[in-house]
C-alpha cells in the first residue's frame, strides 16, 4: 500500500507540475498577443498612438547604390510628412536589436547568384539561420512589423529578386507582420519608377494615419503589383540561369518589355514582345536616338558633326581612314548581354541573353537607318562652322559602325542586314562583347571585326562587364578563340578604368594567343558622369600617357608580335598591330582600301585582311607631332575655365 501510494502522489505532482507549465505558456501568449493587439490595432488617424515606438528603420541592401538611393528618397518623403524614420547600413547595424524594431522598411536588390550585396550579408545570414533554428521560435519579432521592396531583373532567370524574397520569408517566419506585400521590381518590366511609387504610396498611408493597422490588416497594393511572382523564362540555357554568376541586378535604368505572368505584352495583347517599349523610347530619345522599328537604332556621333565642321575626325579615321562625316553609328540590336560599369549609355537599353523579341526585316532596318541618318545630317546644314562639300559627301554615308548600343551580333539576320550595308557600298565595322562565339563563327566577312576585352581574368570580367551568363568566362575566351579563324580584320579593343583593369596588363599579354587579334585598341576609358548604375568618378579614368605606358608594355610582353603602330590623343586611344602582317620596310600599312574592299566582298571568293590595306599616313604613326590629328582638318580647342581662373575674369 505504501508503494502504490507514494507512486501515485510522483504521478499526482508531475501531472500538476506539467499543468502549470501549460498554464504559465497559455497566459504568456495571451498576455503576447493582447501586446502584440496594442501595438498594431491602434487606428492611426490618432497619431499620438499611432507613431511607433522608435523610428521607422529603412534599410538599404545595395551594391552599385541604386536600392541605397531609393531607401533615401522615401526616407527624405516620409520625414517630409513629419514621420520618424532612421536610414540604415545594414553593414552597420547589429542583428541581435532586430527584436526591438516596431516598424522595418527593407528595400534590397540581388546581387552573386541570387545573394543579397555584401552590406546586407551578415544581417541575411542571421534571419535565415534564426528561422531554422527552432530555439529562437517564431515569435521573437512578433512585435516588428515590416515591408520589402526587392529591385531586380527577369533577365537573371530563376534569382529574380530572391534576396528580397528570401527576406521577407525570414522577416514572416519570425513573427514579423508583413503590412504591405512584398513588391518586386523589375527592371526589365520598365516600371520600377511607378512600383516604387506605390509601395512608398502604400507605406506612406499606413504612418499617416490615412488607413487602420489590426489584426492582421494591411495595405493591399494594385492587382498588378501583386500578381504571383511568376515570369517566362525564355532563356534557352536553364542550368546557365540557375547557376548563374550575376554581379548586380539594381539598374533600374534599362528598361524593357513588361513581362507578365501570362507572357502577354505590356499592352495585354498577345504575341511576340517588342524590345522598344515607349519607355525605352523616351529615354533613348532623349540621348539623341532615332528609333527603327521595334529593335534597331541610329544616332549622330559627336565626331561625325566635328568632322562635318573641318575639326578633325574621331580615332577611327587616324588608324583607320574612316571619314567620320560619312560615318553612320547604328545597330539592330538595342539589347545587350551585359551591364558594364562604364556603359556611357547609363543602361538605358533591356538586356537579355537570347533573342526573344519581334524581328524587324533587315532590308528595312537598312532603308530606315540610312534614311533617319542622312535626315539627321540634313539639319547640320546652316549650323555654324560646317563645310557645304563635307555636308554633300555627309548625306551618301561609306561607313557604318555597328556599335551604337546593345549587342548587334543579336539579331538573328545580322548576315543578311551586313549584305545590305556591302550592297550600298558601304563598310562594315562591328563590336561584339565576347559572349556569343557561335555568332562570331557564322558571322560573314566585315571590313572590321571587334571584341571587347573589358579585363583579362574571370573576377575583373564578373566586375566590369557584370554579364547575364553564367558562364560568361568560357564564353570570353571561345570568342577569343573565333577570332583566329577570321581571315578578315580583327581587333582586341581595351577600355581602361584605373581601380579596375589597367593594372593587368600580364594578364592581357596572356590573352594575345588566344585570338590572335590583328590590332588592339587601347582606349582610356570616358567618364559620362556618376549614374545609379556606375560609381566611376574621374579617378577612374587614365590619363592617355598611362595609356601609351599600358600600350608599350604591353607591346613588350608580346615578344615582338605587336608594335604600337598609332596613336590619337585626343580619344586617349593607341593602337598596337601585328607586325608581320601591316608593317612593310618599316612603313605602316593600319589604314584600309575600302574600294578594294568592296570588290572582294562582291568577288564572293575567299580573301584576307592583307588584301586590302592602305599605308598609314605619318601624321597618324605612333610618336608623331600630330598626335594623330590630320593637318588637313583645322584644330579647334574650347576655351575651358575651371576654380580660381574663371573667377580672376
Amino acid at each position: 500500500m505504501t508503494a502504490i501510494s507514494t507512486s501515485s502522489l510522483r504521478a499526482r505532482l508531475a501531472l500538476a507540475a506539467l499543468l502549470s507549465l501549460s498554464s504559465a505558456f497559455c497566459l504568456w501568449k495571451s498576455r503576447s498577443l493582447r501586446r502584440r493587439r496594442r501595438l498594431f490595432s491602434v487606428p492611426l488617424e490618432n497619431p499620438n498612438k499611432a507613431a511607433p515606438i522608435q523610428p521607422a528603420k529603412i534599410f538599404f541592401a545595395s551594391q552599385t547604390g541604386t536600392s541605397e538611393s531609393l531607401a533615401r528618397r522615401l526616407a527624405t518623403r516620409l520625414s517630409a510628412h513629419g514621420l520618424a524614420v532612421e536610414l540604415v547600413n545594414p553593414l552597420h547595424y547589429e542583428p541581435e536589436d532586430l527584436p526591438k524594431e516596431t516598424f522595418v522598411l527593407i528595400v534590397a536588390s540581388t546581387w552573386e547568384e541570387g545573394k543579397p550585396p555584401p552590406n546586407a550579408a551578415f544581417l541575411a545570414r542571421w534571419l535565415a539561420e534564426s528561422a531554422a533554428d527552432f530555439r529562437v521560435g517564431s515569435l521573437i519579432l512578433s512585435r516588428c512589423q515590416f515591408s520589402v521592396f526587392g529591385v531586380g531583373s527577369t533577365a537573371f532567370g530563376a534569382t529574380f529578386n530572391s534576396a528580397a524574397r528570401d527576406l521577407a520569408r525570414w522577416m514572416k517566419a519570425l513573427g514579423a507582420e508583413e503590412i504591405v506585400p512584398l513588391c518586386e521590381g523589375d527592371v526589365d518590366g520598365g516600371e520600377v519608377e511607378k512600383e516604387f511609387h506605390l509601395w512608398s504610396e502604400g507605406i506612406l498611408s499606413l504612418m499617416k494615419g490615412e488607413k487602420t493597422i489590426g489584426d492582421g490588416a494591411r495595405i493591399d497594393m494594385p492587382d498588378d503589383l501583386e500578381e504571383e511572382n511568376e515570369y517566362d523564362e525564355e532563356d534557352e540555357d536553364e542550368e546557365a540561369a540557375e547557376d548563374s554568376d550575376v554581379v548586380d541586378l539594381e539598374d533600374i535604368a534599362g528598361k524593357a518589355p513588361s513581362k507578365k505572368s501570362n507572357g502577354q505584352l505590356a499592352n495585354g495583347t498577345g504575341g511576340i514582345k517588342e524590345m522598344v517599349t515607349p519607355i525605352i523610347r523616351k529615354n533613348l530619345e532623349k540621348q539623341g536616338y532615332k528609333i527603327i522599328g521595334s529593335h534597331s537604332g541610329v544616332k549622330l556621333c559627336r565626331w561625325t558633326k566635328s568632322q562635318l565642321r573641318g575639326r578633325g575626325g574621331c580615332y577611327k579615321h587616324s588608324f583607320y581612314g574612316i571619314e567620320s562625316h560619312r560615318c553612320m553609328e547604328a545597330t539592330p540590336s538595342l539589347a545587350c548581354a551585359n551591364k558594364c560599369v562604364f556603359c556611357w549609355r547609363h543602361h538605358t537599353n533591356p538586356v537579355g541573353k537570347s533573342w526573344q523579341w519581334k524581328m524587324d526585316d533587315p532590308l528595312v532596318i537598312v532603308n530606315a537607318a540610312i534614311d533617319q541618318h542622312t535626315k539627321m545630317i540634313k539639319q547640320m546644314k546652316g549650323v555654324p562652322g560646317v563645310k557645304e562639300e563635307h555636308l554633300l559627301e555627309g548625306l551618301s554615308p561609306r561607313h557604318c559602325a555597328l556599335s551604337l548600343v546593345g549587342e548587334p551580333i543579336m539579331y538573328p539576320e545580322i548576315n543578311t542586314l551586313i549584305d545590305e550595308l556591302h550592297l550600298r557600298r558601304i563598310s562594315t565595322f562591328l563590336v561584339t562583347n565576347a559572349q556569343f562565339p557561335e555568332k562570331i563563327q557564322m558571322l560573314k566577312p566585315i571590313t572590321q571585326l571587334y571584341v571587347s576585352v573589358d579585363a583579362a581574368t574571370k573576377e575583373s570580367l564578373k566586375a566590369v562587364d557584370r554579364p547575364l551568363f553564367g558562364d560568361f568566362w568560357e564564353r570570353f575566351v571561345d570568342s577569343l578563340k573565333s577570332l583566329r579563324d577570321k581571315q578578315q580584320r580583327t581587333v582586341y579593343r581595351l577600355t581602361l578604368v584605373k581601380g579596375w583593369n589597367a593594372e593587368e596588363v600580364d594578364a592581357y599579354a596572356n590573352l594575345l594567343c588566344l585570338g590572335e587579334p590583328d590590332f588592339i585598341e587601347i582606349k582610356g576609358v570616358t567618364y559620362c558622369g556618376s549614374t545609379a548604375t556606375s560609381k566611376l568618378t574621374m579617378e577612374n579614368v587614365p590619363w592617355h600617357s598611362d595609356v601609351k605606358a599600358f600600350s608599350e608594355t604591353l607591346a613588350i610582353k608580346s615578344n615582338g608580335q605587336y608594335e604600337v603602330a598609332c596613336e590619337h590623343v585626343h580619344s586617349c586611344c593607341v593602337l598596337l598591330a601585328n607586325v608581320s602582317k601591316f608593317k612593310i620596310n618599316g612603313q605602316w600599312h593600319t589604314w584600309i582600301d575600302y574600294e578594294r574592299f568592296q570588290e572582294l566582298v562582291a568577288s564572293e571568293k575567299s580573301f584576307r585582311a592583307e588584301d586590302y590595306m592602305a599605308a598609314t599616313p605619318s601624321w597618324a604613326v605612333y610618336g608623331a607631332e600630330e598626335g594623330g590629328f590630320d593637318p588637313k582638318q583645322s584644330r579647334y580647342r574650347k576655351e575651358r575655365r575651371h576654380g580660381a581662373a574663371a573667377l580672376k575674369n
